[in-house]
């Protein structure tokens, strides 16, 4: 009727209320707010205004799989909804809770990504391989973006409200993909520059190891990382940075450098730590004797250990007075001997070692086996030719006296024997020189043909060509030094 506003009909004769113009006008697919004011376990009803109540099935309540209705809603909080049927079979309004906040949150997060602005959501699962993020749809966000650093256990962020950046959007495919590192890289890019701005080269700081990868480890100076290199982290010899430290361990560095263009900075551990090295310098001096560990046996001679952090170099020719062809033959790792100290190079760091000038020290020789002989060789990476003094960085005079008492009591020994007594020493004497001794039995009544083996011997410095030709034959006579000296003996007697 005029002048009721639609509140009152006008049917046939009569003026009754108009119920429906009560109602607020709105159609399915329309967003409107409603108060709940009944939960049941598998449904929540909403007042909307309406001749009835909305009803929310409990698939429609959130986009979590089987939400607890209870978990979702209060009695008398307002919701809003999407209206999905104004009446179903049985004359109940069908509204959509999950709907509503999807169609929202869509128009929240394409504003979000276009503008860079983070959105905030809560955790609701852990999957294979990141987050599902409540942002009113699922947005998932990779494990590699849930943090600056790798996050071991992603459960502990399981309930917890996070903010992210929205890094790729499809609706089309109802695909959300999120970057929880993207926040946190831009909270920290002041952070960054402050801290360099503050720190210089020498300074000791403290971090915490944050990462470890097999050159070295990461540490976090409150917002920026250093690297620690490996051969920084400790004095002794490291194989793999876990030996010294692990994620999670705080840990005194010293800056060792800064490349602020770059906002790289280099650290290191073993600085803040005592160095062995200058212990051996302040309580030894050369010619002092002392007990080692061997702890590593190569083809030149053996490294033993004095004082933790501090090895020595013994070489070859330093481990017996007789003629060594192997180390094994005197040392192996493990053993516990003296040595006496020959040289200490203070700017290379290197401490040259004798066992044999140990007074009243003798070690026994032992048998080598052909597989200790394979793994010599192959730990020490090359043949005693491919390793010299200068590649070990020793002084030649060390080993002087050595070579000398060697030689000498050789020469004796050539005097007084006959060429022919050396085919009854082949067992000490390299192939080539048992070789030599079977063409020559006896030097003195054929001195032409000990000539001319001595021609073909490895040492004659007058037949290179034949020099090499014998090498061929006997490859064992380049590990023998006796058999040079030996032989150019023979060869003045001829």
């Amino acid at each position: 009727m005029e002048g009721s506003d639609g509140l009152l009909l006008n049917v046939d004769g009569q003026i009754v209320p108009n119920y429906d113009a009560t109602f607020p006008p709105f159609g399915e697919g329309d967003v409107i707010t409603g108060q709940v004011v009944r939960i049941d376990p598998d449904e929540v009803w909403v007042d909307v205004g309406y001749k009835s109540e909305g009803v929310i099935p409990q698939q429609e309540l959130s986009i979590r799989r089987n939400a607890d209705p209870h978990d979702e809603v209060e009695l008398g909080e307002e919701v809003e909804v999407l209206v999905l049927i104004k009446e179903d079979d049985e004359g109940r309004l069908k509204v959509s809770r999950k709907q509503a906040r999807y169609e929202r949150a869509w128009k929240r997060i394409e504003a979000a990504q276009e503008t860079g602005e983070p959105v905030e959501g809560t955790v609701i699962e852990v999957v294979k391989g990141g987050l599902i993020i409540d942002l009113g749809v699922r947005g998932f966000l990779p494990a590699s973006l849930v943090d600056i650093r790798r996050v071991p256990n992603l459960d502990e962020y399981l309930h917890t409200i996070i903010e992210c950046k929205v890094i790729e959007l499809n609706r089309q495919r109802n695909n959300v993909v999120l970057s929880r590192r993207a926040v946190l890289e831009e909270e920290r890019k002041e952070q960054r520059q402050a801290i360099l701005d503050v720190l210089q080269p020498g300074v000791i700081v403290e971090g915490q190891i944050s990462n470890i990868v097999d050159f070295g480890a990461f540490v976090d100076l409150n917002g920026i990382d250093g690297l620690i290199h490996i051969s920084e982290l400790s004095w002794t010899h490291v194989n793999h940075p876990t030996e010294v430290v692990a994620i999670g361990d705080t840990v005194q560095v010293k800056v060792l450098d800064i490349d602020r263009d770059r906002q790289r900075i280099s650290l290191g551990l073993k600085q803040t730590q005592e160095d062995p090295w200058q212990r051996v310098v302040d309580t030894y001096n050369v010619g002092d004797e002392l007990e080692g560990t061997v702890t590593k046996v190569v083809t030149f001679g053996a490294f033993v250990e004095i004082m933790e952090g501090v090895e020595g170099l013994v070489h070859i020719s330093e481990l017996a007075a007789h003629h060594v062809e192997s180390p094994r033959e005197v040392v192996h790792p493990g053993d516990d001997v003296k040595v006496k100290i020959l040289e200490i190079d203070d700017d290379r760091r290197r401490l040259s070692l004798s066992v044999k000038r140990v007074e009243g020290q003798v070690l026994p020789r032992r048998e080598v086996t052909a597989d200790e002989g394979d793994e010599l060789a192959h730990t020490s990476g090359g043949s005693d030719d491919e390793r010299s003094d200068a590649d070990l960085g020793l002084s030649e005079d060390v080993f002087t006296d050595a070579t000398a008492v060697e030689e000498a009591p050789e020469a004796e020994a050539a005097e007084e024997a006959p060429a022919a007594d050396e085919a009854s020493a082949a067992d000490e004497a390299p192939a080539a020189e048992a070789e030599v001794a079977e063409e020559a039995p006896a030097a003195e009544e054929a001195p032409a043909a000990e000539a001319e083996a001595a021609e073909e011997a490895p040492a004659a410095e007058e037949a290179p060509a034949a020099e090499a030709e014998a090498a061929d034959e006997a490859p064992a006579a380049e590990e023998a030094p006796e058999a040079p000296a030996a032989e150019g003996e023979s060869t003045d007697e001829a």
